[in-house]
């Protein structure tokens, strides 16, 4: 169960997507994101330790330069992510600042992973930062990347986060309950997943489509994501951005897939 394998884990990658973290309006949800620094403080004083996959910067970008929302060209887009990582991480910073807490600020290329002395330095700071109770806030570098060195989607993200940083758990809050064989949004009926096992035997038996119109990935690159820390013996949890996701998914009241090795 989902609740055991939190309960057996120390290190916790927990991933964020745009539109978990935004208001219907498109803006940072501070309530929201008030609970899930309540629910972290919560997990660190019994011992755990928590980084943080945080999406949302070209969403509080284009809340703060509304001018700019009909602008398509790929400069401003870089820009209002720059624009809207401050915001982000300002509405991190008053959250776990208000349970005592520091978080810390991590932007990341496909080129840190891949270099063996940057991917080095980046897990050395990791837990040093995770050691000393400081949250790492970790997100794509937008502002710089291009498609040689863009991940391209902060689920991939957060699995190369967890598998570099050792982690015991990656759990990915999506707008929907976990994994299903059809989409819920438009078949009432759909069927839902608990548990995979074999991610590749589950692709042929999922429909997959739709993408979230403030976000990047969408449930295929979840399964991806999964595949990627599985392969290093890392079980993924998918489960709904609810702001008290952590403790509800621990306490067992809150439902997703887990998919284990």
């Amino acid at each position: 169960m989902i609740s055991d394998l939190i309960a057996s884990s120390r290190k916790i990658v927990l991933k964020f997507g745009s539109s978990t973290l935004t208001d219907e309006r498109g803006r940072l949800n501070a309530s929201f994101m008030e609970q899930t620094a309540r629910d972290c403080a919560g997990f660190i004083k019994a011992g755990k330790q928590i980084a943080l996959v945080s999406s949302g910067a070209q969403a509080a970008g284009l809340a703060a330069m509304e001018r700019w929302e009909r602008k398509r060209d790929v400069h401003y887009r870089q820009a209002l992510c720059a624009v809207g990582q401050v915001e982000l991480m300002g509405g991190w910073r008053n959250a776990f600042k208000a349970e005592g807490l520091n978080v810390a600020q991590i932007l990341l290329t496909a080129g840190d992973f891949a270099t063996p002395v940057s991917a080095l330095n980046l897990r050395n700071t990791l837990f040093t930062l995770a050691d000393e109770g400081v949250v790492p806030v970790i997100n794509e570098n937008d502002s710089v990347s291009v498609d040689e060195i863009k991940i391209g989607d902060n689920d991939n993200l957060a699995a190369l986060t967890a598998v570099l940083w050792s982690a015991d758990l990656l759990i990915l809050l999506s707008d929907i309950d976990g994994l299903f064989k059809s989409n819920p949004k438009e078949d009432p009926n759909a069927e839902f997943i608990q548990t995979v096992n074999e991610t590749a035997a589950i692709r042929g038996k999922i429909t997959i489509n739709g993408i979230s119109a403030l976000g990047s990935g969408g449930i295929a690159t979840k399964i991806e994501a999964a595949e990627k820390a599985l392969s290093d013996g890392i079980p993924t949890v998918i489960t709904r951005g609810r702001a008290d996701a952590l403790s509800s998914l621990a306490s067992g009241e809150q439902r997703g897939t887990e998919f284990l090795a």
